[in-house]
């Protein structure tokens, strides 16, 4: 399979916004706008101790300077992953609009007050799951799972407010590279990176396709 990338598409460094978190407000606003189902999904890749790599989709909760954040089971693969090893990337594949967007940078969890609050802005359904599944483990069956969900929903009946689970909360990478990859004709595609330096300082490189 084989698909040309347009021609008349291009990234210059004249087009880049003077930081990494302006340029990628412009292309996740671009990403919206063209309509693409759940804008917002990326791939998060992690490793073990042992640098054993493992990747998943999930979707972005928020982004500002100091980095990307979505929330998940600490106990789960990711999680646990994180912990261990705090180094994540991340990749957004617009690949309907030729584009992407690539992140490496440390994770580290949340303060409780910002997980608290989102947790609280969540559909009760997914409150109950995030108490019902035990993320990443070996379940015996579906009917075991459910059976799970409906001892949640019956614990939690009377109550108006669903409280975060312990094990669960939000991540955040904070970026030490940002990469902007438009695609072009002949694969000679456009890689704007933004590399951190030092604190507050930041560099421009383009990479070969």
């Amino acid at each position: 399979m084989r698909n040309e990338y347009a021609a008349d598409l291009g990234l210059t460094e004249a087009d880049l916004a003077v930081d990494w978190h302006t340029q990628f407000d412009s292309w996740f606003a671009d990403a919206v706008a063209f309509g693409l189902p759940e804008p917002n999904a990326m791939v998060v890749g992690t490793a073990d101790v042992d640098g054993r790599p493992s990747g998943r989709t999930v979707l972005l909760k928020g982004y500002d300077p100091s980095g990307f954040v979505f929330f998940t089971n600490h106990l789960s693969r990711k999680g646990v992953e994180a912990s261990a090893n705090p180094y994540a990337s991340l990749v957004f594949p617009w690949f309907a609009m030729q584009r992407q967007v690539v992140v490496t940078g440390r994770i580290a969890p949340v303060d409780r007050a910002e997980t608290d609050a989102y947790f609280a802005s969540r559909p009760r359904g997914s409150q109950l799951g995030a108490w019902a599944s035990p993320q990443s483990q070996v379940v015996p069956d579906r009917a075991a799972l459910e059976e799970r969900y409906r001892e949640v929903a019956e614990r939690y009946a009377d109550d108006t407010t669903i409280p975060t689970p312990p094990h669960w909360g939000g991540l955040r990478v904070r970026p030490d590279s940002v990469e902007f990859w438009q695609g072009r004709a002949g694969r000679l595609h456009d890689r704007l990176r933004f590399r951190h330096l030092h604190e507050g300082a930041w560099t421009v490189e383009r990479l070969a396709p």
